[in-house]
């Protein structure tokens, strides 16, 4: 099937088309649907696999509505299955969602690629891990606890990798290779190569030790910023895949593989590890969970561990805590760990990203109280009260849910952080009592795109904005919120609207932005007020969360990214050598062109305080502003049509002609430098060295090549996309053609303004060019607007280099 680019298109960004069409025939099954199985399940739907499979027998309770936002009251004593899979079948028409309440069994699982498991038994984990890994079935088993959080894989004897992590291949410049074992490779000072240990490098234009310029993919080893080793070169081998081989679960959990996720707790995976299978134990024993802070259901939890791990060492009051939240559903917690297992199942069935091998824990311990922990949540605090709520209060007490319901918070932003944002707040029940409220505010409109990731919106909600359908969306899910929407943006001209009333009224913030611009203005409002922020961003597979509390942590400002590689600008200019070159000079010459001239004109003929504030800017600056916005409009500002043509003629010779003449004035063609690594020429790095410089000027007035797409420099041709002496400058030129120019005789030779070749009398198909100007041919009526009359045109003087009556030009 074709894929929906309009859909999917960020996310082809980052998985790219084949992963995704492996994907899209794909058949996962999900079984138990509480608050962590409807997390996996959504994800998935909206990931775009084949299809998904929702497996419950069960019908939903009460205390189901603290984290299963699909779930409504009156879906209480349906099957959650059935009851969930209208509203998740909305979230993508190319995913064919389906139900069933029969109990799982061999030929149910048969024609699945992945299982997940989640509320489910140890037992029933073991044999359906047993029944997958021998029919070349994924499986995935995820669990969670209040605050802890379980992930095991199991994808097989042989999962292949295709791309480790789906980083872009980076490049490097050589300065030397040592000849040895190992041989070591240092790169050029002026960039750090960036590469890591185990990546794989190749080689190309390598002078005095060509064989690496033909072998294949070098497994290196970094020995610092701008150097790395590449093993003995007498053994080189093609790169392969990655194969990874995965335990059954029963093997895994005797000898566990666990991965680390926090090394500040990197002893508690081992011990939740066992305490986990102890919680199995005690649920089969007991028919129940331990109760909520009962020291009696813990210390019985604490000895069945000491049983599956004799000997070990345990944390004895990690264990204790882990008994005590075995009832918490927690929906940040569950949308974590449900949000990794979707992510697992992608990576299983699309071959990208090494997946987690093989079990992760996971704990949020620290938002328990510091002080007073055993007064504050006692087993009075934390008993069920026939609450939606209940999973929520058995963590941390019915004296915290009250306090949520009260907050005023301020969401900013409804994109696809936003609304997981507000999905959150509505199942945790922040806002939703008498006192409380949430505010969103976002100013842009849904589209197709963002139906991909941003889950509170539906294909009909298209073009309608963001902020009113997330409102509306989240308070079906819960509709005790108290949400209102606003369409404004964050900034100084809104602050009539978030005035010191709003923000002194707000107990916190929660960013949910798209640039950098918008974050660092919150920040500065929130510094300012002293309130709490939430700052998070994601970039494909990458994410941040930064928590900012007044007079306890950095605000967002205090730090900054590192700088990103910049271009030295002599680069830039004269000697670009890589495509991100060009495409940086581009921007910059579009920007200097098109964009800052026109909004200084704007500020200037706008704001009365623009000289002034421009008289303030450091060194130059003033002065280059300000004869920019006098020459846009005063001594450069076109009048008419043919000022525009003029201009850009002018312009098309000074960039693709005159510059590069001086350019190879400058810098002969057979001058031996530095700045292309000291070879013999800096022509040699551009890949220009076939290039016969010494020839006459060629029809672009650069230089001399084989128009019939031949040569070094054939690639020319993709720019007109025609043959001939011309047909490179059809694209530059082509608009010429609406100007009643089609009969210009594109085939014949390069006249003397380099564009064409007319005659000059004002016969023939161009005559017109005389009543651009309205006076003679000699000299060009046109050329006298631009007080040019006066050039001497037989190629002396200070723009002197060319022949003929027009030589000039």
């Amino acid at each position: 099937a074709e894929i929906d680019e309009g859909l999917y298109s960020r996310q082809l960004y980052v998985l790219g088309h084949e992963a995704m069409k492996r994907m899209q025939t794909s058949n996962v099954l999900v079984s138990g649907l509480r608050g962590l199985g409807v997390e996996v399940a959504k994800n998935l739907v909206l990931g775009g696999v084949k299809s998904v499979t929702l497996h419950d027998p069960q019908p939903a309770a009460w205390p189901d509505l603290a984290s299963q936002f699909y779930l409504r009251e009156e879906d209480v004593g349906q099957n959650r299955a059935e009851a969930t899979l209208p509203r998740l079948a909305e979230l993508n028409a190319y995913v064919a969602v389906t139900s069933t309440r029969q109990p799982l069994s061999q030929e149910l699982l048969a024609p699945f690629q992945v299982v997940v498991l989640t509320n489910s038994s140890l037992e029933e984990q073991l044999w359906v891990g047993d029944f997958c890994h021998s029919h070349g079935i994924k499986l995935v088993v995820a669990d969670t606890r209040g605050l802890f959080g379980q992930l095991f894989c199991d994808f097989g004897d042989d999962m292949v990798v295709t791309d480790t992590n789906g980083e872009q291949p980076l490049s490097a410049m050589v300065s030397m290779v040592t000849k040895g074992c190992p041989g070591e490779v240092t790169c050029l000072d002026e960039a750090r190569h960036g590469f890591e240990t185990g990546d794989f490098v190749t080689f190309t234009e390598v002078e005095g030790m060509e064989e690496l310029n033909s072998c294949g993919p070098v497994e290196i080893r970094v020995l610092g910023p701008y150097t790395f080793s590449i093993g003995d070169t007498s053994g080189f081998g093609d790169y392969m895949p990655k194969h990874i081989r995965f335990k059954r679960l029963r093997e895994a959990l005797v000898e566990p593989e666990l991965m680390i996720t926090d090394f500040g707790k990197a002893e508690r995976p081992p011990i939740m590890h066992w305490g986990w299978q102890a919680l199995h134990r005690f649920i089969r024993q007991h028919g129940r969970p331990p109760r909520p802070r009962h020291q009696g259901d813990a210390a019985e939890v604490v000895a069945l561990t000491r049983e599956v791990a004799p000997g070990a060492e345990l944390d004895e009051e990690l264990l204790r805590e882990l008994a005590f939240q075995a009832t918490g559903d927690l929906a940040p917690v569950n949308a974590f760990i449900g949000g990794l297992a979707a992510q697992e199942v992608m990576k299983a069935v699309s071959g990208k990203f090494t997946p987690i091998t093989q079990w992760l824990y996971f704990d949020a311990l620290e938002c328990l109280p510091e002080e007073n922990k055993e007064t504050v949540l006692t087993e009075e605090q934390c008993r069920p009260r026939n609450s939606r709520y209940d999973g929520q209060i058995a963590v941390f007490g019915a004296e915290l849910q009250a306090k949520l319901g009260a907050q005023k918070y301020f969401v900013v932003g409804a994109g696809a952080i936003g609304c997981e944002l507000l999905k959150n707040f509505a199942m945790v029940g922040l806002g939703c009592g008498p006192e409380g409220c949430i505010t969103v505010t976002d100013m842009d409109t849904i589209e197709k795109s963002n139906l991909n990731r941003q889950f509170l919106f539906r294909p009909w909600d298209v073009t309608k904005l963001k902020s009113e359908r997330a409102a509306a969306a989240v308070r079906e899910m819960n509709p005790a919120l108290r949400v209102s929407s606003r369409p404004d943006r964050v900034g100084p001209d809104t602050e009539r609207v978030y005035d010191d009333d709003f923000f002194e009224a707000l107990d916190g913030v929660a960013n949910a932005l798209d640039n950098v611009d918008a974050r660092l203005y919150m920040d500065r409002r929130c510094v300012y007020y002293r309130k709490p922020l939430l700052e998070s961003g994601t970039l494909g597979t990458k994410g941040n969360v930064q928590v900012v509390i007044p007079f306890l942590s950095e605000s967002y400002s205090s730090s900054q990214d590192p700088p990103e590689k910049a271009i030295p600008i002599c680069t830039l200019k004269n000697f670009p050598n890589a495509i991100e070159h060009t495409l940086q000079w581009a921007r910059d010459e579009f920007e200097g062109l098109f964009k800052q001239p026109a909004e200084n004109v704007n500020q200037y003929l706008t704001d009365p305080k623009f000289v002034e504030r421009t008289l303030r800017l450091a060194g130059t600056q003033p002065l280059e502003v300000l004869e920019a916005v006098q020459r846009s409009l005063v001594s450069e500002r076109p009048r008419a049509w043919p000022d525009c043509v003029a201009w850009a003629c002018r312009h098309w010779h000074r960039q693709y002609s005159n510059n590069i003449r001086q350019l190879l004035h400058n810098f002969p063609p057979g001058q031996v430098g530095d700045t292309g690594g000291g070879g013999p020429g800096w022509i040699g790095s551009l890949g220009m060295d076939q290039v016969p410089w010494g020839g006459a000027l060629g029809p672009l007035g650069c230089f001399r090549v084989p128009w019939d797409g031949s040569g070094p420099l054939g690639w020319i041709r993709s720019l007109g996309g025609g043959t001939g002496s011309l047909g490179v400058l059809y694209s530059l030129w082509g608009w010429i053609r609406s100007l009643g120019m089609d009969q210009v005789p594109w085939g014949g030779a390069l006249g003397p303004l380099g564009c064409f070749r007319v005659p000059w009398d004002g016969s023939g198909p161009l005559g017109w060019i005389r009543s651009l100007g309205g006076g003679h041919w000699v000299p060009w009526g046109a050329l006298q607007s631009l007080g040019m009359d006066q050039v001497p045109w037989d190629g002396s003087g200070p723009l002197g280099g060319g022949t003929g009556s027009l030589g000039v030009l």
